[in-house]
């Protein structure tokens, strides 16, 4: 298997932050490049354009976290890149638009090889946005993907 990106969507929940580590494993084995995916869930949409919550503040967060997930990788020795992105998972206006396509539309944009994406056991009720992706992603994804 030829894996040159790993796509890791993320969304601030334990799980997501759980299953990097598997993307980092992964890119560190496969010496690929790693592109954390920041998928807003509709709450947080809302709350950003209430003005409820700075949009500055999320990107803040963002940056930090991508910053440690490349310390991670720097502390193994790998060379292979780290880039970061962000997507909202929800639209008012485009009723098809949900965190499992918004996934699958970046791992085709970015030519993805290989995606890990989080799902708890159980995950219907569940409040985290890609935890609620996660099966959509398995049964339509074009490339391999890990759910953890």
């Amino acid at each position: 298997m030829d894996i040159d990106l790993v796509l890791a969507p993320v969304d601030g929940s334990n799980q997501s932050e759980a299953a990097v580590e598997y993307a980092l494993a992964i890119a560190d084995a496969y010496d690929a490049e790693i592109h954390l995916l920041f998928v807003l869930d509709e709450t947080l949409i809302r709350a950003i354009e209430a003005d409820e919550v700075e949009a500055d503040a999320i990107a803040d967060r963002h940056q930090v976290f991508a910053a440690e997930m490349q310390s991670r990788l720097d502390e193994r020795g790998h060379e292979a890149g780290l880039n970061h992105s962000t997507a909202a998972g929800f639209s008012p206006t485009r009723l098809r638009q949900s965190p499992g396509s918004v996934i699958l539309d970046v791992a085709e944009d970015l030519d993805a090889d290989f995606i890990v994406v989080p799902r708890e056991p159980g995950s219907d009720d569940s409040v985290d946005a890609i935890g609620r992706a996660a099966l959509y992603v398995i049964e339509y994804a074009s490339q391999p993907v890990l759910s953890v």
